[in-house]
């Protein structure tokens, strides 16, 4: 599994859910339901103050776990599984993980 955060552009659904992205030069589309659930970040290193009544985008992170596919590629390819970082009152998108990258094949070594 890999961590990060890269920019990623997100087109959604009427009701927010993630429908397709695109990154790295390649465009993807969520083959299967994604799961959304809310993350703690640290608000207080990255703002002097709390303003009253902003706990919701400012304490938590909006993260969804989405499978992609490469579009327009078969059915039977390989999907990746990605976490997606939603900033609520920008609404940026990021990419901050990725579950099952393939790993590049490697010849065994000959002694």
């Amino acid at each position: 599994m890999g961590m990060f955060s890269e920019s990623v552009d997100v087109a959604c659904t009427p009701s927010g859910q993630p429908l397709r992205l695109d990154w790295a030069g390649r465009h993807y589309t969520v083959c299967a339901e994604p799961v959304r659930w809310y993350e703690r970040r640290q608000w207080w290193t990255e703002e002097s103050r709390a303003p009253l009544g902003s706990g919701p985008g400012l304490v938590d992170h909006e993260i969804w776990r989405v499978q992609v596919r490469a579009a327009g590629e078969d059915a039977a390819e390989p999907t990746l599984t990605l976490d997606l970082s939603r900033h609520v009152s920008s609404g940026r998108w990021r990419l901050v993980r990725i579950h099952d990258a393939l790993q590049p094949h490697r010849k065994p070594e000959t002694a």
